[in-house]
């Protein structure tokens, strides 16, 4: 499958592939591997064949991805991006990323990234306040360290 993240436009700003493991009408789940080179993100390293093993909710405003090292799978942590709900047609998952992100490593502990980005966006009511609510919906949600199911 293809998985496409588009800017508030609606424009595809990063496409990559993925492989379904699982999917309803609510959700799809897929496995797709880090593909750039070695990137130091906080208080890890993402590195190029990481497993991703992603969630795009077709009616929650986020997706969830959790990652597995590449060389001894152990839990990294789970990256979530803010966003409006996935669509799913055909071989594609879409969707437009809100700049505000979510970092939760093993042990709980959460980092809110890119407020200024979300902020710079400008959103009116009808997008600021999903997504707001979608953050606060995640940040609860994970400090049980368990996503949504």
């Amino acid at each position: 499958m293809k998985i496409q993240k588009k800017n508030i436009k609606g424009e595809v700003v990063f496409e990559y592939d993925g492989e379904a493991l699982n999917q309803n009408e609510d959700e799809i789940i897929l496995e797709a591997f880090f593909g750039r080179e070695d990137l130091a993100f906080l208080n890890t390293t993402l590195k190029r064949g990481d497993r991703f093993v992603e969630t795009f909710y077709t009616k929650r405003w986020y997706n969830i991805f959790e990652i597995y090292d590449r060389d001894d799978f152990a839990f990294k942590g789970w990256y979530c991006n803010i966003g409006k709900p996935a669509v799913i047609e055909g071989d594609t998952v879409s969707y437009v990323d809100l700049a505000l992100d979510l970092w939760v490593e093993p042990n709980g502990a959460q980092t809110v990234l890119d407020e200024d980005e979300f902020e710079a966006l400008k959103l009116d009511d009808g997008l600021r306040k999903p997504a707001l609510a979608g953050l606060d919906e995640l940040q609860a949600l994970m400090k049980q360290k368990n996503p949504p199911k």
